[in-house]
């Protein structure tokens, strides 16, 4: 090899190591500030929940009024004299058997000397 050549090669490797390393500089500088911006979102997401769970323990805490009655229609039956519901039976239908026979030559009806390739 001539000594341009290696030397050449050599500018690379070392142009390519410097440039990794700043590359794997930068993508852990990312990793902090996202580090940080995940903790102020998890905190912000904590303080609005627990604000939510006090309001639903205050809203648990009280009465709620009591409902109106039903109205009384003549045309609307009653639960209690409602036909009973009727009792479905579900009936499988019988199972389509079909066989389709092939010859394996199990059956007795092959020669006994078989066949030859002569």
């Amino acid at each position: 090899m001539r000594k341009s050549n290696v030397a050449l090669i050599a500018g690379l490797l070392a142009l390519a190591a410097v440039l990794g390393s700043v590359a794997l500089a930068r993508t852990a500088g990312l990793g902090a500030a996202g580090r940080q911006a995940s903790d102020a979102a998890v905190a912000a997401k904590t303080k609005q929940l627990a604000a939510y769970q006090a309001k639903l323990g205050k809203a648990l805490a009280q009465k709620p009024p009591a409902l109106p009655p039903l109205p009384q229609t003549s045309s609307v039956a009653s639960p209690a004299t409602a036909a009973p519901q009727q009792k479905v039976v579900y009936r499988r239908p019988p199972p389509i058997v079909v066989v389709k026979h092939i010859a394996h030559g199990d059956d007795g009806s092959e020669s006994n000397g078989g066949g030859s390739d002569d």
